[in-house]
């Protein structure tokens, strides 16, 4: 498959395609970001790679050069023409039209060896969220995640405590995973071309995740913290035992005032274990 607008135009426009919003499309087509994107995932011939959302399969053709396996979810059946004649060399590339939120993808492993397994996607950021979680709620065994989102929510996820970009969901992606930035993406390479520019995101798994006493209770903690981000910790946390929280928050440098965004992953934890320690033996 030749990586440039017209020649995937011309393909898209002879299967009678067209983009639908409401999946988010936009079909990466820059040769030189798609090799970057390969190149800095440090995949190899070990590596079972599963892709969400290949569209048009221009970074799957990439993934498949340097992957043992492809397994890609496709949720727009519509693209089964445009990928069956763009892959049609490829392999070692498996298309699944399915909802990947709604896909039982260990069942699947299950029949593959394979050393490594990482997860990519060129993903809209409506279901970027969703997608991370279900790879931490169905305990799917990924070595690494590498997803291209709208920048803002890249700047989310990577953000460090104290900017206003943090939040509950970089906490619990900072507890399962280490993150970077790969690099920044053009809005210029994409098909349609959207508003925003993108960036590349790795999240490596944690092999030491930091011991928590209930996971439950942390989860909910951290979400109660935040339920509202202007206000402090006093507000947001009236439901608690706010004297206990009072004492626990003074040893780990904080007070009541102030507010959840300050306070950073390791603190979170040992707040969350010793309310909780302390609670059941009171």
């Amino acid at each position: 498959m030749e990586y440039s607008p017209l020649k995937m135009q011309k393909n898209l426009t002879s299967h009678d395609f067209y983009f639908k919003k409401n999946y988010g499309q936009n079909f990466i087509i820059d040769r030189n970001v798609i090799d970057k994107i390969v190149e800095s995932s440090q995949i190899d011939e070990d590596t079972l790679v599963i892709e969400v959302g290949p569209g048009a399969g221009s970074l799957t053709v990439g993934l498949s050069k340097k992957a043992k396996q492809v397994i890609c979810y496709e949720i727009d059946k519509t693209l089964e023409p445009v990928l069956s004649e763009n892959l049609k060399d490829c392999q070692n590339v498996k298309i699944i039209y399915q909802d990947f939120l709604k896909s039982q993808p260990n069942e699947i492993l299950n029949n593959y060896e394979y050393s490594k397994l990482y997860l990519i996607g060129n993903l809209p950021y409506y279901i970027t969220t969703p997608i991370i979680m279900k790879v931490i709620e169905d305990k799917l065994n990924v070595d690494k995640v590498v997803i291209m989102v709208q920048k803002e929510v890249g700047d989310r996820f990577k953000a460090q405590p104290g900017s206003r970009d943090y939040g509950s969901l970089t906490v619990f992606l900072n507890y399962y995973f280490q993150i970077h930035k790969l690099l920044d993406v053009s809005r210029n390479v994409f098909l349609p071309k959207p508003n925003v520019d993108s960036i590349v995101v790795e999240f490596v798994k944690k092999e030491n995740q930091i011991n928590i006493v209930q996971p439950d209770f942390f989860f909910q903690f951290v979400r109660d913290c935040f339920q509202q981000k202007r206000k402090n910790l006093r507000n947001n946390l009236k439901s608690y035992d706010l004297k206990l929280l009072e004492e626990i928050l003074k040893e780990c440098g904080y007070c009541l005032q102030d507010r959840a965004e300050k306070i950073s992953l390791e603190s979170f934890v040992k707040i969350a274990n010793e309310y909780v320690r302390k609670k059941e033996i009171q």
